[in-house]
């Protein structure tokens, strides 16, 4: 991608786009109804929306770690269950490391799982971990690294299989902000060069601002897509960005979507 940009997202097909989905639970709770979005080849969307409103859902949903109640999840090319999976990267709010496997054994999980060869797994788990600059730290344990670090070994394993479609459910909400600004940038860095395509849940404007190619705000609980935002800003971004008009100023209209969304309006 070239270093003055902006992906081409907008005129891409669908990767996977959920139509008309709604979710209820068996204790009655309506999570998502009639919710209607996609994700496109080589999207960093971020999902936005009120605590409760079914962000997570959403992803679990593409996942296919939850059915929906209504409405289907279109594919592009229509992959069989398995295939899925392998196209699939999640990373979760918690990294959920085995505490007892050192890092090269967490990133390497799923390639054993899905029977990889040795040999091959082993390069790819070696690229995934200088993916995120922990290959000098194969052989430690969870218990030995630091918050941020162990976030990295869990996009480092997400990202072991090569995944056309990476979820990522609040992966850096419980991190300091110095450090989620450091993740922030290596995720998009690690974007670039992959041009993976990435769905991404925050609660924070500001951080989806940075990141996003562009924003789907979502309304209270059942949750939909009432609004969507294109940032137009170019790649690379960095600290000059974070500290621009231009900035402050999309995170102001992104502030406002989201403020209509929580009142009732659109």
């Amino acid at each position: 991608m070239p270093p003055s940009s902006v992906p081409a997202s907008r005129s891409s097909a669908a990767l996977v786009a959920l139509r008309g989905v709604a979710k209820t639970f068996a204790n009655g709770t309506q999570a998502l109804a009639g919710l209607d979005f996609e994700a496109r080849q080589g999207d960093f969307v971020s999902l936005v929306g009120p605590s409760g409103c079914g962000k997570s859902t959403a992803l679990r949903i593409i996942a296919g770690l939850s059915e929906p109640t209504e409405g289907a999840v279109e594919w592009a090319q229509r992959p069989d269950k398995a295939e899925r999976r392998s196209r699939i990267g999640f990373v979760f709010q918690e990294p959920t490391l085995m505490p007892w496997a050192n890092v090269r054994d967490n990133v390497r999980l799923p390639l054993r799982l899905a029977g990889a060869p040795g040999d091959a797994a082993a390069s790819r788990v070696e690229a995934a971990l200088e993916r995120v600059g922990l290959e000098t730290f194969a052989r430690a344990y969870p218990r030995e690294l630091s918050g941020g670090m162990r976030m990295r070994v869990s996009i480092a394993r997400a990202l072991v299989t090569e995944p056309a479609l990476l979820l990522m459910d609040e992966p850096f909400a419980a991190l300091d902000e110095i450090t989620r600004f450091a993740l922030n940038d290596d995720l998009l860095q690690m974007w670039q060069a992959l041009r993976t395509t990435i769905v991404f849940v925050t609660h924070s404007v500001f951080e989806s601002v940075y990141l996003s190619s562009r924003i789907a705000v979502m309304s209270p609980r059942p949750g939909r897509v009432v609004t969507e935002l294109a940032i137009d800003a170019p790649y690379p971004r960095g600290r000059d960005f974070r500290t621009s008009a231009e900035y402050a100023g999309l995170s102001q209209r992104a502030s406002d979507a989201l403020a209509r969304a929580m009142a009732g309006g659109e």
